[in-house]
């Protein structure tokens, strides 16, 4: 409920999150295409599912969308180190939705998710 009214409070700019009715352990969130990106313009669903052990450890995020990313599998979800091995508690729903965000920015074709994504962003990086 804490990360619920800090969302609320002081969202990050292009994000919105909350839970689904009746299960805050399952949340909606939308993140819009960042600007000057090959996401500019677009608006994307995601799927945080948090189990009892959070903030100790890291929901499992997912695109429901459909997304052509270096750092996203078919499946939707993401190749992301804070939601994985660099998990810390003081991150918050905050924290991922920007980060995130940012990776639609700066993807990381040298550890990709999509191989086929990260060589065509590696040969041209405006133009995936």
């Amino acid at each position: 409920m804490w990360d619920f009214k800090r969302l609320q409070k002081d969202p990050p700019v292009g994000t919105t999150g909350a839970p689904q009715d009746n299960d805050i352990m399952l949340w909606n969130a939308l993140i819009f295409g960042p600007n000057d990106s090959p996401w500019d313009g677009g608006t994307f669903k995601l799927t945080l599912q948090f189990t009892e052990d959070y903030p100790n450890k890291p929901p499992v995020v997912r695109f429901v969308s459909r997304m052509f990313h270096p750092n996203i599998y078919a499946d939707g979800s993401i190749c992301l180190d804070i939601l994985q091995n660099q998990w810390s508690p003081i991150y918050d729903v905050s924290a991922i939705l920007t980060s995130i965000q940012s990776l639609l920015c700066d993807p990381n074709p040298i550890s990709p998710a999509n191989s086929e994504a990260a060589r065509l962003f590696s040969q041209k990086p405006k133009g995936i």
